[in-house]
């Protein structure tokens, strides 16, 4: 049996106020965007409608868990920053 451990690590950013991110983790990107613009999560509900910015895929859960780590990280937002054109400013929950 074949599985696919693929995952990926996304950062979304509110439409109202992009200074204002999300960090996350999921194996469908599309369908967790939805998600959380549904307001079914607790961390981004008040600041919806999201956006994507950024997705990136990874071969295995694992290494995708350490990157969302790292992202939620000090050192991590500072890279999103200067990788990814994220502002800095407001966040929400878990922000990169």
């Amino acid at each position: 049996m074949v599985t696919d451990d693929r995952r990926w690590v996304y950062i979304l950013e509110t439409v109202s106020a992009p200074a204002r991110h999300y960090t996350g983790l999921t194996a469908d990107v599309p369908s967790r965007i939805a998600w959380h613009n549904a307001g079914l999560s607790a961390h981004t509900a008040k600041h919806g409608p999201w956006r994507l910015l950024v997705a990136m895929e990874f071969r295995d859960v694992s290494t995708a868990i350490h990157f969302e780590s790292y992202l939620k990280s000090g050192s991590g937002r500072a890279f999103a920053r200067r990788h990814f054109g994220i502002q800095a400013g407001g966040s929400s929950g878990s922000t990169p």
